[in-house]
């Protein structure tokens, strides 16, 4: 995204928009939220955006990638137009979104393990009425759907074993 210079005409939504490669509904979004604003408005009451609106747009995208929210941006757009101050408040927000971020990566992780023995626990073959996967997912043990089958002599551990998916209802 380029910066337009200070003499460049200012910039319509669309252009803005276009520039930035987002939807003008994103744009209109932002504006509703207070992140981004029209340094004017023409005649017929069209927006138009000047360089820092540009500036804005590359300091929210930036902040998206590294998980910051809506509301946390809006926060850092505000400490950042204050220009002084201590940056503990900034500080703070980030590690907020990291202690939230390896939240997330617990609960995947969490997840995944569900995931993992519920797929051990199915043969891959067979009826659906015996599926333990389905059988989770439908709140049953998947003891109770393999139980009427016997376990097969090399069957992965935790075969048969009421494996749930982690999260779900017992």
């Amino acid at each position: 995204m380029s910066i337009p210079s200070p003499t460049e005409r200012p910039l319509t939504i669309g252009q803005l928009a276009r520039r930035a490669e987002l939807a003008p509904e994103t744009l209109r979004h932002y504006e509703r939220l207070g992140l981004v604003e029209p340094s004017r408005r023409t005649d017929s009451n069209y927006r138009l955006y000047d360089a820092e609106a540009v500036r804005r747009l590359h300091f929210i995208r930036r902040a998206q990638s590294l998980g910051f929210s809506l509301p946390e941006i809006r926060q850092l757009l505000g400490l950042h137009a204050q220009g002084a101050g201590d940056m503990a408040q900034v500080r703070a927000i980030a590690e907020q979104r990291l202690r939230q971020i390896e939240q997330r990566i617990a609960d995947l992780r969490s997840l995944r393990a569900g995931l993992e023995q519920l797929l051990q626990s199915c043969p891959g073959h067979g009826a659906l009425a015996d599926c333990p996967i389905l059988a989770a997912l439908c709140g049953q043990e998947a003891a109770s759907a393999a139980s009427a089958q016997p376990a097969e002599p090399d069957a992965p551990a935790g075969a048969g074993s009421g494996a749930r998916l982690a999260g779900a209802a017992p």
